[in-house]
């Protein structure tokens, strides 16, 4: 019989072994994603223990008093079945209070999520190629723009502000962001990350599918010829084409869903969703 389940709250260190045990799924993490991720909440992360062996994990990152986002729900193989994955499941859920939660789940455990309460808002759909476009004219690196103008156009897209989170992404080391400005307002901005397998796009937001194009073209062009992965909702049929004019194809899917009261979200302005982790 197992000993009894301990949850506390995973150090940054803890972290990067529920990244590693993600990376060990084939999920594709990012090189900083443990740092950066536990930035965003460092009381998000849980992770499940029998005696000193860490067995489970899930992260609840709250972005502010009405919003949060589940992610990296694990359970190492050889322990499941137990009753330990819904033992985190549990407290993060109990940690998000009143607020609305979003997740990325597995299409296949969309039954379990919706006996939790979670209803369907959408498809994501990875589009993964390779790299290498030529770069346009006219964009800016992302440093060379005001911060706080890079915040405010993204707390027009995402569901909830989340300048924290953001402070930690924008300057993880090793990526590269670009954003188009036109007529001294942004008007799209995008980040790529190196990860175990090339490099993944997220964000990308803006706000027509020119621009957008335009965005992506210059961080595929940073990629070089490295595999390239793009996370598109899929009811953003403009993202849709623009993956496949790249030569992108699709590798994965989740389902988009929500638990409490869904965001309204300009979907129309996502070409590229950040993380399926932290939403």
């Amino acid at each position: 019989m197992d000993r009894s389940l301990t949850i506390t709250t995973a150090e940054v260190e803890q972290v990067g072994t529920i990244v590693e045990w993600a990376a060990a799924e084939g999920w594709n993490p990012g090189l900083s994603d443990a740092a950066v991720f536990h930035a965003a909440d460092p009381g998000g992360f849980l992770i499940g223990s029998v005696g000193e062996e860490p067995v489970s994990a899930v992260s609840l990152v709250q972005y502010g008093p009405r919003f949060a986002f589940l992610g990296l729900y694990l359970v190492r193989p050889e322990w499941r079945g137990r009753g330990h994955g819904l033992a985190v499941w549990q407290a993060a859920v109990e940690r998000a209070g009143t607020r609305t939660i979003g997740l990325d789940g597995v299409v296949e455990h969309q039954a379990d999520y919706r006996r939790s309460g979670f209803v369907l808002a959408r498809r994501n759909v990875r589009f993964g190629g390779v790299g290498g476009a030529d770069a346009p004219d006219g964009l800016l690196p992302l440093g060379a723009v005001n911060r706080s103008q890079v915040v405010d156009f993204d707390a027009g897209v995402f569901p909830v502000r989340r300048q924290r989170f953001l402070r930690a992404w924008l300057t993880m080391p090793g990526a590269y962001g670009v954003a188009a400005v036109a007529d001294g307002e942004l008007s799209g901005y995008g980040v790529a990350r190196p990860c175990l397998s090339g490099v993944k796009v997220g964000p990308l937001f803006a706000d027509d599918e020119t621009t957008a194009e335009a965005i992506f073209r210059g961080l595929s062009s940073w990629a070089g010829n490295q595999p390239i992965f793009l996370d598109v909702p899929e009811p953003n049929a403009a993202a849709t084409r623009l993956a496949e004019r790249h030569g992108l194809t699709p590798v994965f899917e989740t389902a988009r869903m929500y638990a409490g009261s869904a965001p309204s979200e300009p979907v129309h302005r996502i070409y590229g969703v950040t993380t399926f982790e932290l939403g």
